[in-house]
């Protein structure tokens, strides 16, 4: 993983896990898949990166996977709704690095066999390297 792609994920943990409204509606926000928590919470999946500079700058195209992972048959669009706010915070300096961009690329919901949902959301990051 480049510095941009872990840049960008240390900056949406801390958004994520700062967000006071979020917090009050999910057990927690992770780094990956987490081994043992119920449901409903935020993980911050893979990270994916592509080339994104100029002549005299370096710079990066990342990818990042957020999913909210819920239960029941209800989905819980407050808490999507504030990973969507999130995503806006993302600009400015982080490691390095400066986000001069950032957007949601695509969403997917799906529910699983065992009564539960997944909202996944890309979001596009554009880096150049202070």
């Amino acid at each position: 993983m480049s510095g941009a792609e872990q840049a960008v994920r240390v900056k949406a943990l801390a958004l994520l896990a700062g967000d006071a409204e979020l917090a009050g509606l999910v057990h927690g926000v992770f780094d990956g898949t987490p081994p043992r928590v119920s449901a409903p919470y935020v993980s911050v999946g893979g990270a994916e990166g592509v080339d994104w500079g100029t002549k005299d700058r370096a710079g990066r195209e990342v990818r990042l996977t957020l999913v909210l992972v819920g239960v029941g048959a209800a989905v819980d669009n407050v808490a999507a709704g504030r990973i969507d706010a999130v995503v806006a915070e993302l600009r400015g300096t982080t490691d390095g690095w400066s986000v001069v961009g950032a957007r949601v690329m695509r969403t997917r919901f799906s529910f699983a066999r065992e009564g539960g949902w997944r909202h996944e959301v890309v979001v596009r990051c554009r880096c150049l390297e202070d």
